[in-house]
């Protein structure tokens, strides 16, 4: 069997990109599957003033497996997307598996996918790591439409997406299925409801001398951890504000921050970044109709504005693979209070290293965490119930062998026996 998996390749950051590799690693482990990466170059306009490109890989992520990678996708060359299309067809695969997070993506998707549909007969699943999206904007029902119109199936990882497909397609007939048996009447469309797989790509070093890193970064007994990229939507600012209410009544907590400022990865004293800036500000306004500039969102201000220096940590900038077990394994609890929720890299990552998520109760994560068994819940836009759920976290510490149990229900080799389940 063929499977061609199209994402982001391993020289990008991020959650998505993490995924891409991570299941085509699985799919690889399989036997008579040869695993395609169909890349983007830039996945994004130009004018976006980010790095996206994963500086810090030490060693090759793919080592060992038959995975090949061609990045070949730039979002803002059209006869790239016609490229795509033609090797994507030259690989005939079974199974053509497309990451969809990003309705802007979808006017080159929706090329590639039309000149696909018209030369192979391969099944096309779209992963759904978000529908509905966190930014919207006036074009975004129609980009989506245009894009996921073309799938077979679709790989839901929270009720909410399934919910939102039927929304987007309300004519449409969808058949929900958890094992990954496919529709059989041809009117009807497979929607697979699976979960965020546990990222064993970062995995505990037994050999991490836990107290001496936890010394040398000045945390004490009790560590709840920040982990990820910077954004307003995370809320990191209700984060550090609800243990500072913690850290005003006990001297054995710590709050560690890991991660870098999404939009401040190129030097803002560069020509070139400030007409980015300034370009990429006008669109959002009139696209997004965003007033607020994310790229001036600085939580971390609020250490010094608190008087928290001493109790919260931060390594703003971002973690090579190879190091980021360090961070949770120095770790008791992750800290997932965010504003929207989508199904999170970072909680699975953690479950991984057996630790417990807080978390408010939006989107995924009331599905995902059950107050009391896998972690705590708090309710979001209320700073009280935050610290009360972190200070339970601390009276009330959740068993480990629970956490080992969740992540064993969330592992990779039953989340692609699903996607073969044909």
């Amino acid at each position: 069997m063929k499977i061609a998996v199209f994402g982001p390749g391993p020289k990008f950051k991020g959650g998505i990109a993490n995924y891409t590799l991570s299941l085509a690693k699985e799919l690889d482990k399989r036997d008579n599957v040869a695993v395609d990466i169909i890349s983007w170059t830039h996945q994004y306009p130009s004018i976006i003033p980010r790095d996206f490109i994963n500086r810090s890989i030490i060693s090759d992520p793919l080592e060992g497996t038959k995975v090949k990678v061609s990045y070949v996708t730039n979002f803002n060359n059209p006869f790239s997307w016609h490229r795509t299309a033609d090797l994507i067809n030259k690989i005939a695969p079974d199974i053509l598996i497309i990451q969809w997070a990003l309705a802007i993506q979808g006017l080159p998707i929706n090329t590639i996918l039309r000149k696909v549909k018209a030369s192979t007969k391969c099944e096309i699943i779209f992963v759904l790591h978000v529908v509905k999206q966190k930014e919207e904007s006036s074009l975004d029902s129609f980009l989506i439409k245009l894009a996921l119109r073309h799938a077979d199936s679709y790989i839901a990882h929270a009720q909410k997406y399934c919910d939102e497909l039927k929304q987007i397609f309300p004519g449409q007939k969808f058949f929900m299925d958890a094992s990954g048996k496919r529709a059989l009447a041809p009117q009807e469309k497979t929607v697979i409801k699976l979960f965020h797989p546990v990222y064993d790509m970062f995995a505990p070093d037994l050999s991490f001398d836990k107290e001496k890193f936890k010394t040398d970064l000045g945390l004490k007994k009790n560590v709840f951890l920040f982990f990820g990229f910077i954004r307003r939507y995370k809320g990191l600012h209700n984060v550090i504000r609800a243990f500072g209410k913690l850290a005003a009544e006990r001297d054995d907590v710590s709050l560690l921050i890991v991660g870098e400022s999404f939009w401040n990865t190129l030097d803002g004293n560069k020509l070139a970044t400030k007409i980015k800036k300034s370009l990429f500000g006008a669109v959002k306004k009139i696209i997004l109709k965003q007033r607020e500039d994310e790229s001036d969102y600085r939580p971390l201000d609020l250490i010094r504005e608190l008087n928290l220096k001493g109790k919260v940590v931060a390594v703003n900038s971002y973690v090579p693979n190879e190091d980021v077990h360090k961070y949770f394994q120095a770790s008791d609890c992750n800290v997932l209070f965010y504003l929207v929720a989508t199904p999170s890299g970072v909680e699975s990552t953690a479950y991984n290293f057996s630790l417990p998520s807080i978390a408010t109760r939006v989107g995924h994560f009331s599905e995902s965490i059950t107050d009391g068994y896998n972690g705590y819940l708090a309710e979001p836009d209320d700073i009280d119930s935050m610290y009360l759920a972190m200070k339970k976290f601390i009276e009330h510490p959740i068993p480990k062998e629970l956490i080992t149990e969740t992540a064993g229900n969330l592992s990779w080799e039953r989340y692609v026996n699903a996607v073969l389940n044909r």
